[in-house]
């Protein structure tokens, strides 16, 4: 690595007594760290983690999150700690958080945007934001930020997830846990920083036109209750009783995807649906008038997609080796790879970092923004670069 930059990564599996004190101590590769980023279990004790992680680092600044599955360069893993460290001279870091968030999300965006280091020095710079996927439209978070930061700064990170029970994430500060909130890290270097996402997602089947909604909420499809509608699609019976878990899980491979002008159609993830009204509950918004078609995907084109993202993101860095990859990789392709392809599309990212440590998490929705407003992604990996 360079004398002024570097990345390390240190993982921890199971619900070890020192499992924070063991990853962190990994992680940190040289002593002047300037950011820890910490993906957990949300079945680890958070409060204990982060006391030792504190205890061994000391005040550097922190974000992190709960996840659905960790990442590591050895691989994926389940109720595991990862925790990666970003530091030397050549890189600068403030950390922000926006607590209550759901209350006003966009307020929330633009709040944790400012954190961005102002430092002439250091050119290339990106935001990485780690947000409550459950908290409502994720959109406005990435709307916010980019009031404040304008086209020329990428956004990227992801939802924190709670091992797809759908009810509660966790956000990581300092040494606070806190939930309905939003984390993030300007990060300025002197080095270039990139970002790519891809998704790998096809439509199939006939279109239903959005004839309600409001935000994130799908009232109807097709002038039908949107739940009714969207089984009937897919040509499934619904059970006796209102089962959230159930349809999580048929929902993990079977996203709404809406047309874009270009590029790959924006998916979103059906987070649940209120059984009384038949509605369904998405990530982010679907439109009013829109066009939505279920999705599909394969273990092949997934990978092709993981092969693009990574792709995207080193081009950036201009023919430099990374030092490290940070991916947020929706828990919806781990439900299409399986045990055996998550393994491997983890091999491939580690791969294509020509040996570069590797960090990140299963998420409940991506953010990557390079060119546009538009920001927020489901059921995509989302991978930074760090040059």
């Amino acid at each position: 690595m360079p004398p002024d930059r570097w990345f390390g990564v240190g993982s921890c599996e199971g619900a070890r007594e020192q499992a924070g004190a063991c990853a962190v101590a990994d992680a940190l590769i040289n002593d002047d760290p300037k950011l820890l980023i910490v993906f957990c279990s949300p079945a680890q004790d958070l409060r204990e983690l982060l006391r030792q992680i504190r205890d061994r680092a000391g005040d550097v600044p922190l974000i992190g999150c709960t996840t659905a599955g960790e990442i590591a360069t050895t691989g994926p893993s389940d109720g595991s700690v990862v925790v990666t460290a970003l530091g030397g001279s050549g890189l600068a870091v403030r950390a922000a958080v926006a607590t209550e968030a759901s209350g006003n999300l966009r307020e929330a965006g633009a709040h944790v945007a400012r954190s961005l280091p102002d430092r002439a020095d250091l050119p290339h710079k990106v935001v990485l934001l780690l947000t409550d996927g459950l908290a409502g439209d994720q959109r406005e978070i990435v709307r916010g930020a980019h009031g404040v930061l304008g086209a020329a700064v990428p956004l990227v990170g992801g939802c924190a997830a709670d091992d797809l029970m759908m009810s509660r994430t966790f956000q990581l500060y300092g040494d606070r846990v806190l939930t309905d909130s939003v984390v993030a890290a300007g990060i300025a270097s002197n080095a270039p920083l990139g970002v790519g996402a891809r998704h790998g997602w096809q439509r199939v089947g006939e279109p239903m036109l959005v004839t309600s909604s409001a935000g994130n909420r799908v009232y109807a499809l097709d002038y039908r209750p949107a739940l009714d509608a969207y089984l009937k699609h897919l040509g499934v019976t619904e059970p006796a009783h209102p089962d959230q878990e159930g349809l999580a899980r048929l929902a993990l491979t079977h996203p709404l995807g809406m047309r874009r002008p270009i590029g790959e159609d924006e998916v979103r993830f059906v987070a649940g649906a209120d059984f009384a009204e038949r509605s369904l509950t998405c990530v982010a918004e679907v439109p009013q008038g829109a066009l939505a078609w279920i999705m599909e995907g394969d273990a092949r084109a997934v990978l092709e997609a993981t092969d693009a993202a990574c792709a995207d993101s080193l081009a950036a860095l201009g023919g430099r080796p990374p030092l490290g990859m940070i991916a947020f990789d929706c828990i919806a392709r781990r439900a299409v790879l399986g045990a055996a392809g998550i393994r491997s599309e983890i091999q491939r990212i580690a791969a294509m970092a020509s040996g570069a440590p590797v960090a990140g998490f299963y998420t409940y929705g991506e953010i990557a923004r390079t060119r546009a407003a538009r920001g927020f992604h489901n059921q995509t990996l989302a991978v930074l670069s760090i040059g």
